[in-house]
């Protein structure tokens, strides 16, 4: 029988926003399995904020020009996608930016506000000449991945420019695995993990909200095995969800918003959506209070819970 080591964690001093971690021991082979989920949980699931919406006063179209810009929007669009935003609200929030020229439009002319950060301020936006008006209205959202805007449902407000957006603020995660030699069927593996970051988490915040991810996820899969019903669930609604947890999440018999939502963010069966907290489903893009509200009037109906935590 294989006896799972019990490894430690220790962290190198961060440099910047990048940091390194180190796990062991591990049984020979573990160092992969760890290392491999890690990465990709870091890259694709840690909640972050970003720009998905934008409109000019003075353009109606992406393909437009702004008197006196030297940056045509397509340029414009792809600075602000560069924006390193760190969102404290889990609705949209709305950011205005009107300078009149001649001026360079930079990341700190968004001004303060009390929802969203702007950590890099001194970023170029655009180039007025003259008496040029640069004046938008930018949308920041807050979602995990990415999150293309061909995905986005269509606005009715004229002038509206979806951007795509990548939420994910880890920029780069690489990991070796070393073998810690001893002795015969004692040999370990030791993983090294490379994280870093935009600056709106540290590699830390990553590195725990990653783990959290992969430890609920193992949890629904060791449930599978335990015959009584999963935590907090009424025995009375076992007749109405089963304990197997893989029913889809169309037997809650959810609305279309909040249910597309939900596959569109690979949420596809009622034990994948009690693994998930609130905040992480209000990371979803498109899923607001209403639908969370929904979400989890659905789920109490049958005695059933979100996870716990941020």
């Amino acid at each position: 029988m294989l006896e799972i080591k019990h490894p430690t964690v220790s962290g190198a001093a961060a440099e910047g926003n990048r940091q390194k971690f180190v796990i062991a021991p591990l049984e020979p082979g573990f160092g992969h399995t760890v290392g491999n989920a890690l990465r990709r949980t870091l890259l694709s699931s840690v909640p972050g904020a970003a720009v998905t919406h934008l409109r000019f006063d003075e353009a109606l179209h992406e393909f437009d020009t702004l008197q006196g810009v030297v940056e045509d929007i397509s340029d414009i669009v792809l600075n602000l996608k560069d924006l390193v935003l760190r969102s404290h609200s889990p609705e949209k929030v709305q950011l205005r930016i009107d300078v009149l020229g001649p001026a360079e439009v930079t990341g700190a002319h968004f001004g303060v506000n009390p929802d969203v950060e702007v950590l890099n301020p001194e970023l170029h936006v655009a180039t007025l000449n003259g008496r040029a008006r640069f004046a938008a209205d930018v949308t920041v959202e807050r979602g995990i991945g990415y999150s293309g805007a061909e995905t986005r449902p269509a606005s009715s407000t004229i002038g509206d420019i979806p951007v795509d957006a990548l939420f994910s603020p880890v920029r780069r995660v690489a990991y070796e695995v070393e073998a810690i030699p001893g002795e015969r069927d004692t040999a370990s593996d030791e993983l090294v993990v490379d994280v870093q970051t935009d600056g709106t988490v540290t590699p830390s915040e990553a590195m725990a909200t990653a783990g959290g991810i992969l430890r609920r996820l193992a949890q629904l899969v060791e449930s599978l095995a335990e015959v009584s019903l999963p935590e907090g669930m009424d025995p009375a609604a076992a007749s109405e969800i089963p304990s197997d947890l893989l029913r889809p999440i169309e037997d809650l018999g959810l609305s279309e918003r909040p249910r597309n939502c939900l596959k569109r963010a690979q949420v596809t069966t009622v034990g994948e959506l009690l693994s998930r907290t609130r905040l992480e489903l209000l990371a979803i893009p498109n899923f607001g209070e209403k639908s969370l509200d929904e979400v989890t009037a659905r789920l109490d109906e049958f005695g059933l819970a979100l996870a716990s935590g941020d």
